[in-house]
């Protein structure tokens, strides 16, 4: 129990110092691109690390793989150079056992990090964007999806209209059962309209089943319309535009991913993106583990052996190529071609399954 508390302590402390050394980096860099992104708005060195310290976090989150495989190989050689691996095989212990409790540590910080980590990450998300857009004299995101259905935001020189529709087609671009709220330059709604199918054309919205209310009239009810035919409504909203307002689903958090995608489908949109984001990071904890095996494979070796600096290039490649093959997979799983399930867990699955067979090959072999 003893050695295995020193393990597990002594595996920890070099993840989270691997992870401190990148985290200083990346502020670094991101610091230096804030103060040059955001130089016409005056942003000063502290705001630009405010800043910064709202979008590393996103970014730490992305390479946590690349970083527990790093901080297992300072581990393991570590344990190598102080001839530590020698007494514990020497003690009686398999490799194979000595391992069970790096696995266990990389499996719990799988854990942690979807649980705690990921929602940290979709929180600073959300808040940069926010700032940016501040900054930038932007507009935010003119799509939001809830239970009642999606709602857009479009502005023109008159003021804004906002749209609420029950459901639409994937992009967007048609909406059904929809609401058009218009209001004046003052902020005070001017007009309703309220359309069967509304469909997005070269800057304007095409209005068929529709029916108008004039509602600084003093009787609204009393003066609306009933078209007979479609309308049409100017628009400054385009298909990319709204594509775009939806974002990344790690702007999600994990706890909120399954009522997100609800929401989704019930509004008319795609959610495959977001199905596949939600198995990757269930996937999380097995894929932190791969690491470590993928680590141990490599560099669990004695130091006399030689050849050590070799040995840490393979394990070092080998990681990066289960990261590329996991973000190629998800790409594949976006895309359709892959069903999700396969996207999301054949990468950290394959990592295992290959690890356990060089690692078995070294051990008994």
């Amino acid at each position: 129990m003893t050695l295995n508390l020193y393990i597990a302590r002594r595996f920890l402390w070099t993840v989270v110092r691997v992870f401190l050394i990148f985290f200083a980096i990346l502020m670094l860099i991101d610091v230096i691109e804030q103060l040059r992104r955001f130089s016409d708005a005056d942003v000063g060195l502290a705001r630009a690390a405010q800043l910064s310290l709202m979008s590393v976090p996103e970014t730490l989150y992305r390479i946590l793989p690349l970083i527990l495989i790093m901080g297992a190989i300072a581990n393991f050689l570590g344990l190598a150079r102080s001839s530590e691996l020698v007494v514990v095989r020497a003690a009686g212990r398999s490799g194979l056992r000595f391992l069970m409790t790096p696995l266990l540590v990389a499996v719990a910080l799988g854990l942690l990090t979807i649980a705690l980590f990921n929602p940290l990450v979709a929180a600073t998300s959300k808040a940069y964007d926010a700032q940016r857009s501040a900054l930038s004299k932007g507009g935010g995101s003119v799509l939001s999806v809830a239970d009642t259905g999606l709602w857009l935001r479009q502005g023109s020189d008159g003021g804004q209209t906002v749209i609420q529709a029950a459901r639409s087609n994937v992009d967007g671009t048609e909406l059904f059962d929809a609401t058009f709220l218009g209001f004046d330059e003052n902020g005070l709604p001017a007009t309703r309209i309220e359309a069967e199918h509304a469909k997005l054309a070269s800057s304007a919205w095409e209005l068929t089943g529709t029916k108008t209310w004039d509602l600084k009239s003093p009787n609204p009810e009393l003066s609306a319309i009933l078209a007979a035919g479609p309308i049409t409504l100017p628009s400054d909203l385009t298909a990319e535009s709204i594509r775009d307002s939806f974002g990344t689903p790690s702007a999600i958090a994990f706890w909120d991913l399954p009522g997100y995608i609800d929401d989704l489908e019930r509004a008319g949109f795609s959610a495959r993106a977001y199905r596949l984001w939600f198995q990757m990071e269930l996937a999380q904890p097995l894929l932190m583990a791969a690491m470590v095996l993928v680590a141990a494979g490599f560099t669990m070796r004695h130091v006399r052996f030689g050849g050590t600096g070799r040995m840490v290039l393979y394990a070092l490649l080998a990681g990066f190529g289960i990261y590329f093959l996991r973000n190629f997979a998800q790409a594949l799983g976006n895309s359709g071609q892959i069903p999700v399930m396969l996207a999301a867990w054949s990468p950290p699955v394959a990592a295992v399954m290959m690890s356990l067979g060089l690692l078995l090959h070294l051990e008994d072999g």
